[in-house]
């Protein structure tokens, strides 16, 4: 089974000594295009123009480990880059390596930077705005134009799991059918908490290596209870309720 994941704002600061290449992604063919979105990047880096570089970073003060081309940094795999809410609820490094392993192969991560990764890519420490255009370029768009072909072959054959936050359809639209999951508290959709759960979802699925839908729906769910199930075209929404302990 293939799961669709958001990135996160928050990132590890930890470098390795392999730098950026074309062995660090998947789809090696489409490495090119990749490219062109970092020499974009590294552009406004080594432009000194600090308002332009605030702006890409969507920060009021400059990062120092931020301000080199991307190049020179060394990478660390994707899954352990990302440092925000959904990820700490993962606890990747904590899982046994049969866990890693489903994750590393079956996670597909969409990086404001660098489009589609799997969970094993190699990544520099680097930080972008979400929907921030670099040289007035959408990288979504871009992103959706040169990949969609390469991740409908990827997702061929197998059952999927949306985790993406909604922006992240604008990197690629499922034209198969999908499971996602709605998180709701006391009636209310949640945002914030969502990401969380939806770790945690990631967790259980990897420790279960999970294979398909009927896998999925049959896994038990730590404070999580299933409400409904919503069909609607190719998307099939799983609505669950928050339980709190008492």
């Amino acid at each position: 089974m293939r799961v669709l994941f958001s990135p996160s704002e928050a990132k590890v600061f930890d470098v390795s000594d392999v730098a950026l290449n074309v062995d660090c992604f998947s789809f090696p063919s489409l490495f090119e295009f990749r490219k062109e979105a970092i020499n974009l990047y590294n552009s406004v880096i080594n432009s000194g123009n600090t308002d332009e570089i605030l702006s890409m970073f969507g920060t009021k003060h400059i990062d120092e480990d931020l301000l080199c081309d991307l190049g020179t940094k060394g990478c660390l795999k994707a899954i352990l880059r990302y440092d925000g809410v959904a990820y700490a609820a993962l606890k990747y490094r904590l899982l046994d390596e049969a866990a890693k392993e489903w994750i590393d192969k079956n996670v597909m991560i969409f990086s404001n930077l660098f489009g589609p990764v799997l969970a094993s890519d190699l990544l520099p420490y680097y930080k972008l705005k979400q929907g921030e255009r670099v040289r007035g370029v959408a990288l979504e768009s871009f992103y959706a134009k040169h990949f969609s072909k390469a991740i409908d072959e990827w997702l061929l054959g197998e059952d999927v799991l949306d985790l993406r936050a909604g922006f992240y359809a604008k990197f690629y639209k499922l034209k198969q059918p999908y499971i996602t999951f709605k998180f709701i508290s006391e009636g209310k959709v949640v945002s914030h908490y969502a990401k969380h759960y939806r770790g945690e979802v990631l967790q259980a699925m990897a420790k279960n290596e999970v294979k398909n839908t009927d896998d999925l729906m049959g896994l038990k769910l730590e404070n999580l209870a299933l409400k409904e199930i919503i069909k609607s075209g190719l998307k099939t929404e799983v609505v669950l309720e928050i339980v709190k302990n008492s």
